[in-house]
């Protein structure tokens, strides 16, 4: 009997979100799966809100949401695997904010399928920074765990040091869409150490949530000035406009 079965016989795996028995470990169990708002169907091409409902009518014609019509981005495309609420909100907090690193751990199938049209061609994960004083209070950053994990199911290169968080910048909770960009203006650079890696590289930014997008945006002008060649973006969570 291998330890790993020795393993589960005595600690049997758990769902990650309600604690009901499940057959593999880092999963959820199939009552909370059908309440994780995963998006699924259509959604925005550039900043990855689910449009439900919405099609197109020519193929290979792409889908833009409201508010990236009218807030120009500077990335390529935009994924997320699901919406910012119930479960969905639930899962990103405890990962943030309750030391859960197995959420992060079970999130990178879900990543890769999120982005699977966006990997085609050797794209660098980049996780967003958090300043030195944010990371030695929560002592690791979620991104760069996301990102490790979605390196680690798809077989791609990540680098956690390119991109540094220059300024401590407030959290950007219940502020507005242009106090959000105001917040982290100039907050993030390409680390001079580090930069190379990014040069010529087609590049996958990695955050757990997009708000706004004021800080994907931030960081994906930071990797523009150091030479990479497109910026994609991927958040765990999106948070939809109704929310």
């Amino acid at each position: 009997m291998g330890l790993q079965t020795v393993l589960q016989a005595v600690f049997p795996p758990e769902c990650l979100q309600c604690g009901a028995r499940v057959e593999d470990a880092f999963a959820i169990c199939g009552a909370c799966w059908a309440e994780t708002p995963f998006i699924l169907g259509s959604a925005c091409d550039i900043c990855g809100t689910g449009l439900p409902g919405q099609t197109s009518d020519r193929p290979g014609e792409v889908l833009i949401c409201d508010e990236c019509t009218q807030t120009p981005r500077p990335w390529d495309r935009g994924r997320a695997v699901m919406g910012y609420s119930n479960i969905g909100r639930s899962m990103v907090l405890a990962m943030k904010h309750g030391d859960r690193a197995d959420i992060a751990r079970a999130a990178g199938p879900w990543l890769a399928r999120a982005a699977v049209d966006l990997i085609d061609d050797d794209p660098l994960l980049v996780p967003i920074p958090l300043h030195w004083s944010r990371l030695a209070k929560r002592r690791f950053n979620q991104a760069a765990l996301l990102a490790q994990s979605f390196a680690r199911h798809a077989g791609l290169d990540w680098d956690p040091m390119p991109l540094r968080r220059i300024r401590a910048t407030p959290s950007q909770e219940g502020r507005d869409r242009d106090a959000r960009y105001r917040n982290v203006t100039d907050a993030i650079a390409a680390d001079p150490k580090r930069s190379v890696v990014l040069q010529g590289r087609r590049i996958i930014l990695i955050d757990d949530v997009m708000t706004s997008g004021a800080t994907f945006a931030a960081a994906t002008e930071a990797c523009y000035a150091a030479g990479a060649e497109k910026v994609s973006v991927l958040a765990l969570a999106r948070v939809g406009m109704d929310t």
